[in-house]
């Protein structure tokens, strides 16, 4: 059943990309260079809607028996589309749908594979604005659900906090920050278990009768604009767990990559890949590194 589920949600979101780059392929508006695509895609305030697919590669390490030969698949879908309020103001909801293709997970026999599931639903509500300066604020609420299919692979918490973030537009590019945290708005009570898992709001270790969640998570991104459309980009995603044991409580990769926009037909299309190595993960299990490869289609705004 779990598998009909996520299968039935891929389905939805191939027909939700299918009709969005028709209505785009039948725009007749003066299109916009590929090199001016790209320019307004790195803006963290802008107004082009997007379709994006991360698909990412993460090969993780560990003082576990066999940490070092775990991979796992991971493919996101996360729609943009901005509403507009006023000049230079922007409302964002953005929802993240995570679909574990592979994901390792220790249990009592060692590490085994799961196969293909839904994983925990996060989305964030805020509001963008562009100041006279080229700097970009953005101030909203974040928020993690979950929605997991398997048991081992489902966050114990629902989450909800702040989030803020803040860029600059240069001549050359984009240099911004953002950060969230997020508290849990559940207690859990564990059966003397241990949780370890890929999300740093999924592992704790059970040492007291209720746990709860506290997570400060943010990304620190770049991007330089080259000829033709092409960027140098990187948009590694941090996290420090205050509720885990010491050890196991910061997560922060150093990652670079490429982004290039070209089309498709009509359609506009950034294809992006990345590289992150990851500075500091959980002592007993955690990433190592990571590819991401990105597909976004640029579609039409439906308002």
């Amino acid at each position: 059943m779990k598998k009909l589920y996520t299968i039935s949600l891929l389905l939805c979101m191939q027909l939700c990309i299918f009709s969005l780059s028709t209505n785009a392929q039948e725009d007749e508006s003066a299109p916009k260079s590929e090199a001016e695509i790209a320019k307004e895609l790195s803006n963290p305030n802008t107004t082009l809607g997007t379709m994006a697919f991360p698909i990412d590669y993460i090969h993780y390490n560990g003082d576990l028996p066999g940490a070092s030969s775990q991979n796992g698949f991971l493919l996101n879908f996360q729609p943009s589309l901005p509403i507009p309020l006023s000049e230079g103001v922007n409302l964002f909801v953005r929802p993240l749908i995570p679909i574990y293709l592979s994901q390792p997970v220790f249990g009592d026999n060692g590490f085994e594979n799961k196969g293909v599931n839904l994983g925990n639903i996060s989305a964030d509500v805020a509001v963008g604005k562009t100041w006279p300066s080229k700097t970009i604020t953005i101030v909203g609420v974040f928020g993690g659900f979950p929605t997991a299919t398997n048991k081992q692979l489902r966050s114990k918490f629902t989450t909800v906090g702040p989030e803020f973030m803040v860029a600059q537009m240069f001549n050359w590019g984009v240099l911004g920050v953002m950060f969230n945290h997020a508290w849990s708005v559940n207690s859990y009570t564990p059966e003397d278990d241990v949780v370890l898992a890929a999300t740093p709001d999924q592992y704790w270790i059970s040492t007291a009768n209720k746990q709860t969640a506290s997570v400060t998570a943010g990304q620190y991104f770049y991007v330089v604009n080259l000829k033709n459309a092409w960027q140098i980009t990187g948009q590694p995603t941090f996290a420090y767990n205050h509720k885990a044991e010491k050890g196991s409580r910061f997560t922060f990769p150093v990652g670079t990559g490429v982004n290039k926009v070209t089309r498709f037909g009509k359609l506009p299309v950034k294809l992006s890949v990345q590289y992150w190595y990851y500075l500091a993960r959980p002592d007993a299990f955690g990433p190592q590194h990571q590819v991401r490869v990105q597909i976004a289609p640029v579609i039409p705004l439906p308002w």
